[in-house]
């Protein structure tokens, strides 16, 4: 499981001494206590907002979310504890810091290490984690359904809502989030930031098991021993129904 957001280098201004402001650095993996870390609705947003939009100080994130500077100013300072984000080095003042996301995205490797953690506190900081993950692209989602007419006719064509159902095995699952990953990665740096008509593009990749799946593959697979089997009954049954049906017309 991954979250990853590259930060708009239009937003991402340069700290005043002119030096670059380094990049972004790969994924953190994360583990129990940088997960209990993290596993607040308003720090994952507050990461959510600096990977995004670049670096910004404590009252810029609590005007965008609605929020008190000093609630921003303390999880800001909490998340920087656990190693997500740290200070723009050469940039602000004591009273007026400026935050940066520290990593590319968050990842969990092996959700089982959580799942069947003996602290029930890591237990529910990992469903916390999830469920506001999945908050934030249904927010995302509806936003952008909220703001089409707003882009123009040719954005509006290449948005995309859909939805598949496969049957898999986890490994070939796992083979096909792989697959993907990879296609995304080979369209990541293929347009500058200040292309024309370039935009943020944010896609969501949601990959799960649905339930009752099982059962139904249990049934069809019953139907079809019992048809292969040869049920008289049945099959004698079927017969005299589709009959009567033609002798009435």
């Amino acid at each position: 499981m991954t979250t990853h957001e590259a930060p708009s280098p239009d937003r991402d201004p340069r700290p005043a001494t002119g030096e670059a402001t380094p990049p972004l650095r790969q994924l953190r993996q994360l583990d129990a206590r940088s997960l209990r870390g993290l596993a607040h609705p308003l720090r994952l947003r507050l990461l959510e907002v600096l990977r995004h939009d670049g670096p910004a100080t404590a009252s810029q994130l609590a005007d965008r979310l609605g929020e008190s500077s000093g609630a921003t100013s303390y999880h800001l300072r909490q998340l920087a504890s656990y190693g997500f984000v740290d200070e723009e080095a050469g940039r602000g003042t004591a009273r007026e810091r400026w935050w940066r996301a520290v990593h590319d995205g968050i990842q969990v490797s092996d959700p089982e290490t959580f799942l069947k953690h003996d602290d029930p506190a890591v237990r529910g900081a990992l469903d916390l984690m999830l469920h506001e993950i999945a908050s934030i692209h249904t927010s995302e989602l509806s936003t952008w359904l909220g703001s089409m007419h707003t882009w123009s006719q040719e954005w509006r064509r290449r948005g995309d809502i859909s939805d598949y159902t496969l049957w898999l095995t986890p490994e070939v699952a796992g083979e096909l989030g792989e697959r993907l990953r990879a296609v995304i990665d080979d369209y990541r740096d293929r347009v500058p930031a200040d292309a024309d008509d370039a935009a943020s593009v944010r896609l969501h990749l949601h990959a799960f098991p649905r339930e009752g799946g099982q059962q139904r593959a249990a049934r069809e697979e019953g139907a079809r021993d019992g048809e292969s089997a040869g049920d008289d009954g049945t099959a004698q049954e079927r017969g005299t129904v589709r009959d009567d049906k033609e002798e009435a017309t």
